[in-house]
């Protein structure tokens, strides 16, 4: 086995846990009964996670009349599902937004891309008219989780990894050829590690190659084609480059056309920057 992917596999272990709030919250998608008073007693210890979960809350983001001052008034106002996102956004936001050197992403690009695509993959499935798989966004979210361990490799074998892709050879594709995995994989790892459901995990180990899952699934497309079309229009690009476009298996499954293309990458553009300056302002 490749000494840097015993390597790789070997530091997940000592990768930081799933913050305890975004775990406890993610949980309650599952529960049909679950209510607001549990979501309000995870926070209550935490006054960072309370103030950053209102802040964004009453952003112009989410457009409030009103100011919304407690938890139960905004799943009230945004849903149970909604609510759960903004909690695990807050919650993920200070381990992803490092810079990844091997990656050449600087410090807040890697999060700027995740939260990106969350946005792209909920766009994608209101214009193709798709329901929304639960942990749609959670997968979009932590799709290249995975960067943050490989970033050190990377960096190492870069000159190797650029002179394949130099070739015309895709970084996915160079990535794995040196090191005998690459972030998507990566990724699943650190999320099964994290016990989060066998369709996240799946997602995110299948989001550069859906053709290779066992058997279609919309949940792996949609992260697919909206992590496809964020580097499409730069946001997150890094060493990858601008060379990817969908799996035409994906698109034909999904009725994917350019039309639906252009008018979500233009509504991700516009919503990805009213919800990042809301995260990065004071």
């Amino acid at each position: 086995m490749n000494a840097d992917l015993l390597s790789a596999i070997s530091k997940v272990d000592f990768f930081p846990s799933m913050p305890g709030a975004a775990a406890q919250v993610l949980s309650l998608l599952d529960d049909p009964n679950a209510t607001a008073l549990q979501i309000e007693e995870t926070l209550k210890y935490d006054p960072g996670l309370t103030g950053n979960f209102l802040k964004m809350v009453n952003s112009a983001y989410f457009g409030f009349a009103a100011k919304v001052s407690s938890v139960k008034r905004a799943v009230v106002l945004l849903g149970m599902k909604r609510v759960v996102q903004i909690v695990i956004t807050s919650c993920m936001s200070a381990l992803m937004r490092k810079q990844v050197v091997g990656y050449d992403l600087p410090p807040g690009e890697l999060w700027r891309h995740s939260i990106a695509v969350s946005v792209a993959a909920e766009g994608l499935m209101n214009k193709l008219e798709i329901s929304a798989p639960e942990g749609i966004f959670a997968a979009a979210l932590l799709h290249d989780v995975g960067k943050l361990v490989l970033g050190d490799f990377i960096k190492e074998d870069i000159r190797n990894i650029e002179e394949k892709m130099s070739e015309g050879t895709p970084f996915q594709t160079a990535e794995y050829e040196m090191l005998g995995t690459n972030h998507a994989e990566i990724g699943a790892h650190i999320l099964d590690r994290w016990s989060l459901p066998q369709e996240i995990v799946n997602a995110v180990r299948w989001h550069h190659d859906p053709e290779l899952s066992e058997e279609p699934n919309t949940l792996i497309d949609i992260v697919h084609v909206a992590d496809v079309l964020c580097l499409m229009i730069g946001i997150g690009v890094g060493r990858e480059g601008l060379q990817y476009k969908p799996s035409q298996s994906v698109a034909e499954r999904l009725k994917l056309k350019a039309k639906h293309i252009e008018m979500v990458a233009s509504q991700t553009l516009q919503r990805v920057n009213e919800l990042t300056d809301v995260m990065d302002s004071g």
